[in-house]
């Protein structure tokens, strides 16, 4: 990028307020090229209502770095298990899927620096905004990736997504909540949990279930959503909260480095 480019973007009051510095110094990075960073939280939204801004919107850079994400954690988890393939493979959508990258997000404090549309920017605390933010994080990881290289895309990664995986293989997240139900259900209780549709509404293509999931005649919990899979994988998480149940243990199989 031409130096005066640069100098544009950082002398506009929009991008100025956002305070880049700050992120820059929170996730101990510093740019070379202001675009890029700038560009990485650019939503599409954003450029319809403001088509004079100077950067375009993130959805390339997120391309990117969804497969430099993947490829730095398939390589960490290669060098680090010997675990068979399919628990890798796990272990891995455990770490990139939206709802953990999201979860980042806000611990970085994304949502300061995000260029979202009028309607866009209500939908705070909502799916929609989660899905949002897990896309910036795959285009900071393909800013950083295009500005400073793979190296520094790794280190990013590393300290940010990669020192979730403990969590993850403690709590059994890399199985999906019915699965873990259902495992932990069967070998402490017994018994095999059951869905039950209690409620649903709506026109066909926009229906909203409400699904209750029992064990024996016993209702643990409800769940909602706009698909039944959806209602009942929210019922089957809060069933592991109200039991205190985290999943089956998962058998780790750490490569000696030594050898």
């Amino acid at each position: 990028m031409a130096d005066n480019i640069g100098e544009i973007i950082l002398s506009r009051p929009d991008i100025q307020e956002k305070h880049f510095e700050n992120l820059e110094e929170k996730i101990g990075i510093n740019f070379n090229n202001p675009e890029l960073l700038v560009q990485a939280f650019v939503h599409r939204s954003y450029l319809n209502e403001n088509r004079e801004f100077p950067t375009g919107h993130n959805e390339r850079l997120e391309f990117l770095g969804d497969a430099v994400l993947e490829l730095v954690i398939t390589e960490y988890l290669y060098n680090k298990y010997g675990n068979p393939e399919g628990e890798l493979t796990n272990w891995r959508a455990a770490l990139v899927n939206a709802k953990m990258l999201a979860s980042v997000a806000y611990e970085i404090g994304f949502e300061n620096f995000l260029f979202l549309s009028h309607g866009e920017s209500k939908d705070e605390g909502t799916k929609a905004r989660d899905y949002i933010l897990a896309n910036t994080m795959e285009a900071l990881i393909g800013a950083i990736y295009l500005d400073l290289g793979y190296d520094s895309a790794k280190q990013f990664i590393s300290r940010w997504v990669i020192t979730k995986l403990p969590y993850i293989l403690e709590n059994g997240l890399y199985m999906d909540p019915k699965s873990r139900f259902q495992e932990s259900s069967q070998e402490i209780t017994g018994a095999t949990p059951v869905y039950r549709v209690l409620d649903e509404q709506g026109p066909d293509h926009m229906k909203f279930f409400k699904v209750g999931v029992f064990l024996d005649k016993e209702m643990i919990a409800v769940g909602e959503g706009m698909s039944k899979q959806e209602a009942q994988s929210e019922a089957a998480e809060a069933a592991l909260k109200i039991k205190g149940w985290k999943g089956p243990k998962v058998n780790i199989i750490e490569i000696n480095e030594e050898k």
